[in-house]
């Protein structure tokens, strides 16, 4: 067994030192309008060697590492508590959100411009992964291809002002029923299908999206993009320096301020919030519904749920068009936010990401969702410094996290009903 573990450890490393070599191991240096090869800075040498010893030693001695990242859960002094009564940790929980919502009602009032433009963004993904997190925590149901309702949704907004000049509060409804629709669609191909099948078709579903938006540039802009896409109103408030529409009035005439860019920035934060708060409660209270049970069942047994008289045309197409609904919600509010969107704003990584927050979090979890998603799009700007190894650190801290807390940062609680005993 243990020569076994040698030899495959052995050839873990070799693979890592022909993957990483060839990338690292060498530079491509411009001189004139030539590009030569050349080779790299020791230290980057010593580095990949490393990372190749660091990758033998682990899987020689796997078994041991593993075991004792099983322990580690037994520092925790309260590991050996008893479990939290149901009621208890509901209210808890709902305290917890409150006071995160409170929070957020005042964070964009004193901190800096760029900080509440990240925190908007925040707020975008975390409509998106409330959205995954039914799809694939609750239903059960893998989706490679959610940026394409994501898509959907931005570029909803974008062609009706382009087109039409309609407004944002105007798009923001369309753009989310259109992703529900295309969520719909979606559903009617994959009912039949569990898995890997399901993510090779949703993730097929995504590309065909972006590739779609691409290439139809009489529609679209292909690769150009979208450009010029307006900014939310305040009953007829605009928040520029000068009113772009007739008949609209500016934000800070009106009230008589002086004018400053960081209204715009705030509104568009506060409009992000209000959507965030209402995609939780509305998918809480699915969850609490005959609906969100019947999702649960499927993700636990999908030929029990059927044995049990549930539809599984209508408990799928149910996950798939909420999901997107929800979707369309954050594309249509990522299109205003930005002001300009190409299909490079939707490829297979944010749906990676996407998914990577849903599965950190806990599936399942709104609050556990809802912390990983604060998590993974704050702490790789907060780390800049390590912006080239972003994703080799996000890619180790998703393996690590997957050996040692499977369940996520809050795994899902089921809430148990208690009956009386009947004399």
């Amino acid at each position: 067994m243990a020569a076994k573990n040698y030899r495959h450890a052995l050839f873990c490393a070799i693979v890592t030192l022909i993957i990483s070599f060839p990338i690292l191991g060498f530079n491509l240096e411009a001189k004139g309008i030539s590009v030569t090869l050349t080779g790299a800075e020791t230290s980057t040498v010593i580095a990949v060697v490393l990372a190749a010893v660091a990758v033998f030693v682990f899987q020689a001695y796997r078994d041991s590492f593993t075991g004792l990242l099983g322990k580690l859960p037994r520092l925790n002094p309260l590991a050996g508590r008893e479990p939290m009564e149901q009621a208890k940790k509901a209210k808890l929980e709902s305290w917890i959100l409150t006071g995160i919502v409170v929070l957020a009602l005042f964070w964009p009032f004193v901190v800096s411009r760029g900080s509440v433009d990240l925190a908007t963004l925040v707020l975008i993904y975390i409509m998106l992964a409330l959205g995954l997190n039914v799809v694939v925590g609750l239903a059960g149901l893998l989706d490679l291809g959610y940026v394409a309702f994501y898509a959907v949704g931005a570029y909803t907004f974008a062609l009706l002002s382009q087109y039409t000049g309609i407004s944002f509060w105007m798009a923001l409804p369309i753009g989310a029923l259109l992703a529900a629709l295309f969520g719909l669609m979606l559903g009617f191909p994959v009912l039949r299908l569990r898995g890997d099948y399901l993510a090779i078709v949703t993730l097929g579903f995504g590309e065909i999206i972006r590739i779609l938006l691409n290439n139809w540039t009489t529609l679209t802009g292909g690769p150009n993009g979208i450009g010029g896409i307006p900014e939310p109103t305040l009953f007829g408030m605009e928040f520029g320096r000068r009113v772009k529409e007739e008949g609209n009035t500016s934000f800070h005439e009106t009230f008589g301020i002086a004018y400053s860019g960081e209204h715009k920035v705030i509104f568009l934060y506060l409009i992000a919030l209000v959507l965030a708060v209402i995609t939780a409660l509305i998918i809480r209270r699915f969850m609490r519904m005959p609906v969100g049970r019947a999702w649960e069942a499927l993700r636990e047994d999908e030929i029990a749920a059927r044995s049990l008289g549930l539809s599984r045309t209508a408990v799928k197409l149910s996950a798939f068009t909420i999901g997107a609904f929800f979707a369309g919600f954050a594309g249509t509010v990522f299109a205003s936010k930005q002001g300009f969107i190409s299909p490079e704003s939707f490829v297979f990584l944010e749906s990676a990401i996407i998914l990577a927050i849903v599965v950190l979090g806990g599936m399942g979890s709104q609050l556990g969702v809802i912390l990983a998603a604060i998590a993974v799009t704050i702490l790789p700007e907060l780390a800049r410094e390590f912006s080239e190894y972003r994703m080799l650190i996000f890619g180790a801290a998703m393996v690590l996290m997957m050996i040692w807390r499977p369940q996520g940062l809050l795994p899902m609680r089921r809430i148990h009903i208690k009956l009386n005993r009947q004399e």
